[in-house]
């Protein structure tokens, strides 16, 4: 009889105890608004501002309504203005070049190589073409951030790094969101730290960070952080710096103060869980697994595989018959978006040309989520079951 996977794949782990008690001790003083503080209280928002930016290695953080939220506020922050031309993957998720329409600005797509990074050979033809790269880590997939530095750098391109996948993640040691000039995060319920809606802004820059703050509405309350430049620093910006209110509130913060110090422990467990996937998947026939580099040290909360030159039609008979066990796999290659698996040629706000390497790619992709909530016999199970039915297809021709 054939295996039946019965687990939820968008069950995420209980909120920590701890973090119960924390949220529960801000609704009590009923001051959840970040600058609602009592004489000579810091404030949930600004502690947790002050340990994220300690954790990722940052001067400064901001943290914000969401992180679709953070990468609007980081354009603004850089000075991106309507009309202008901002690079992005070509393989990423509709919150990212929606960030660039919302500020009026155009995506430009750059290719994704098997590798399921940003083609760095691409990028370096399609340098002279903007002045902003907004680098998605798709699905926790770094690429060699060397010669992207090396790319950008020469041509004078800023970088911003969206990190909802790779909070943790390091290239050659070096923590995601910190190579360009700001790093992006999402806590929301599927990523690294779960507050339901939410994200975060780190960087080094003093003068960006002002703006960043502005932006996200200080009511020149911008003295009430702790984890931003000096008073001195807003006063060149306060005034030209609109309000667009995207600020975290105290309970969102209680509750991701507790889950930032077991961070590292979780996405340990993520890789333990994902090792377990990629090993039960190799040298399944027809299926490729995604080698990861040696320099990258990444977090696991999902994995992809390709089933690349299938036809449509196989690749939905594959995803019919894990379905049919359990299995709920996603396919980035429909020419019609569903869910959040939408291509560059779907987002019909932003101009684009065919690339044919990248739709080679993109229509081979597979995904599965891997929460926490799955043990590592789970995991076994799944590849398993992928196996199976990959195999049954590709033997059926």
């Amino acid at each position: 009889m054939s295996e039946r996977f019965t687990g939820n794949f968008t069950q995420q782990e209980p909120i920590p105890d701890e973090a119960i008690d924390a949220a529960v001790a801000v609704m009590k003083t009923g001051r959840l608004h970040r600058y609602n503080v009592a004489p000579g209280e810091a404030g949930e928002v600004a502690l947790l501002e002050q340990e994220f930016a300690a954790a990722m290695g940052a001067k400064y953080a901001l943290a914000v309504a969401s992180g679709g939220y953070a990468l609007a506020c980081a354009l603004r922050a850089i000075g991106v203005k309507p009309g202008d031309k901002v690079l992005t993957n070509a393989f990423t998720l509709a919150p990212v070049p929606g960030a660039i329409a919302s500020v009026g600005a155009v995506p430009v797509f750059v290719g994704v190589t098997e590798g399921l990074v940003i083609d760095l050979d691409d990028l370096a033809a399609k340098a002279d073409q903007a002045d902003v790269l907004m680098l998605s880590h798709m699905r926790g997939h770094l690429c060699d951030m060397d010669r992207l530095m090396d790319i950008c750098n020469a041509a004078g391109i800023k970088v911003i790094e969206d990190c909802a996948h790779t909070m943790g993640a390091r290239w050659r040691g070096r923590l995601s969101g910190t190579d360009g000039i700001i790093g992006c995060y999402s806590t929301q319920t599927y990523k690294h730290l779960n507050s339901g809606e939410g994200g975060f802004l780190i960087c080094d820059d003093p003068q960006v960070m002002a703006r960043a703050v502005m932006l996200s509405g200080s009511y020149m309350l911008y003295d009430r952080h702790l984890a931003a430049p000096e008073p001195e620093v807003f006063e060149a910006v306060k005034y030209d710096t609109p309000n667009i209110s995207g600020r975290m509130d105290h309970l969102r913060a209680a509750i991701l103060r507790v889950q930032l110090r077991d961070l590292d422990r979780q996405c340990d467990r993520w890789n333990d869980r994902y090792r377990v996937v990629e090993d039960g998947l190799r040298g399944t026939p027809g299926l490729t697994v995604i080698e990861r580099p040696e320099a990258e040290e990444y977090v696991g909360s999902s994995i992809q595989f390709l089933l690349l030159d299938w036809s449509e039609a196989k690749i939905a008979e594959v995803l019919r018959r894990c379905l049919a066990r359990g299995v709920e796999l996603k396919w980035f290659g429909g020419a019609e978006p569903s869910g959040f698996t939408s291509r560059y040629d779907s987002w019909r706000y932003a101009p684009s040309e065919a690339m044919p390497q990248t739709d080679r790619v993109l229509k081979g992709i597979v995904d599965m989520r891997l929460p926490l909530t799955f043990s590592l016999d789970d995991c076994a199970l799944l590849a398993r079951i992928i196996r199976a039915e990959v195999g049954a297809v590709w033997q059926a021709g």
